[in-house]
C-alpha cells in the first residue's frame, strides 16, 4: 500500500466499551466517503474493522498501532 492511498488524517470508530478514550484510526482515503454514506466497513492500518462515523478534531488521540504503521510507510509514493 502506497502512502498516497492512506488517509493523512485519521477516522474513527465508536467505542463499544468504556475501556478508555476514543481513538482515531488511519484508513484508506478511497473508502472513507463510501463508508460514511453507505455504512460499509473499513479496515484501519492496525487491522480494526468498523464503519466511519465521525471525523477527528485537531489534537484527537490516534491509535498507537495505526500511527506506528503509518509512520513506517514510504512517503510520497
Amino acid at each position: 500500500m502506497g502512502a498516497t492511498e492512506t488517509l493523512e488524517r485519521p477516522e474513527t470508530r465508536e467505542r463499544q466499551t468504556d475501556n478508555g478514550p476514543e481513538v482515531f484510526h488511519y484508513v484508506k482515503k478511497n473508502k472513507i466517503a463510501e463508508s460514511a454514506v453507505m455504512g460499509t466497513m473499513v479496515q484501519a492500518l492496525c487491522g480494526e474493522v468498523f464503519p466511519v462515523t465521525k471525523s477527528p478534531k485537531p489534537n484527537s488521540p490516534v491509535c498507537p498501532a495505526c500511527k506506528e504503521i503509518y509512520d513506517s510507510l514510504p512517503k510520497g509514493e
